[in-house]
Order: structure tokens, then sequence, then C-alpha cells
């Protein structure tokens, strides 16, 4: 009965003895996940500044491909001094005819789905542009698909001004 008992506190002995090991390696990677997430971010961070301060006068295109809708994304910016002084993102139906901006029932149908319509959220997406003059623009609550194909576009955009490149520059599109 005594070898039994004295078995049974062993192996709870090592069991604890297990866990506490373990939990303190967890906590030693958290801190190295947030340090190297945050090194990330900053190196992020610091790319997309330098990019800014380089960005040569001109206009710039970007164009994605059509989507499943047979929508496609034209986004155009204006750089002059190297700053962004214009920014004209919307989508485009096939035939060319129609921007998603102008589509009123489009707009209505998303506004009272959503909550916001196509042409506020783009709307809000551009003047965010202008003000912070980077792609790290706040996410438009129930457009959430545009937000990152604005954003997409931009950091595309972003990176043919900085270059110089005025030539019209594709970017893959979120659906």
């Amino acid at each position: 009965m005594k070898k039994g008992t004295l078995l049974k506190s062993l192996a709870l002995l090592g069991a604890a003895t297990l866990l506490v090991a373990c939990s303190n390696n967890s906590t030693d990677t958290k801190s190295d996940v947030e340090e190297t997430t945050t090194t990330t971010m900053e190196k992020k961070d610091d790319s997309q500044k330098e990019m800014m301060m380089d960005l040569q006068d001109g206009t710039y295109k970007a164009e994605s491909e059509y989507d499943s809708h047979d929508n496609k994304i034209m986004h155009t910016i204006v750089v002059k001094d190297g700053k962004i002084t214009e920014s004209d993102f919307d989508y485009y139906s096939k035939d060319g005819n129609m921007r998603k901006t102008e589509n009123e029932e489009y707009n209505k149908n998303m506004k009272e789905k959503s909550g916001v319509s196509s042409k506020e959220s783009i709307e809000q997406l551009n003047a965010g542009l202008l003000e912070k003059q980077s792609a790290d623009v706040e996410v438009v609550t129930g457009a959430t698909h545009t937000s990152e194909n604005f954003k997409n576009s931009t950091e595309a955009l972003l990176k043919a001004a900085s270059e110089g490149n005025t030539e019209t520059v594709s970017f893959e599109i979120v659906e």
C-alpha cells in the first residue's frame, strides 16, 4: 500500500515539475514573439516612411484584373512637391461606363446592408490617403474588401512613385 502511495506521489510531483517548467518557457516565447512582431512592424513602418520621403512628382496609375463581379479597380494618384495631392480610387464595370461610386442603386443597397455606401467608403479612403500620406489608412467598417484593395493599390502606387515609374502598375485584388 505504501509503495502505491509513494508512486502516485512521485508521479504527481513529476507532473507538477513538468507543468511549471513548460509554463516558464511559454512566457519567454510570448516575449520573443512580441519582440519579433514589434521589430517587424517597425521595419515596415520605416520602409514605408523611406518610400514616402522619396516620392517623385507625377501621375501614377494602378489597375487590377476584373473580379468575379466583372469590375476592376483603377486608382490614380498625383504627386506634387513630393506629396500626394490627389487620389482617385474606384471600381469600374467591364463595359467601362459605370463607376461604383456613381451607381445609385448599388450604393443604396450597400448602405442598407453594411451601413456605408461604396461612395462614402471610397471618399473616406481617398481623404485618408491625402491626410496620412501613406497606405496606412483606417479600414472603413462595412467596406473591408474595398479598404484592403485600396491599401494594396496604394502600396503599388507608392512603390511606382518612389521609382518615378509612370506606367500603369498592376496589383492583386482581394475578393
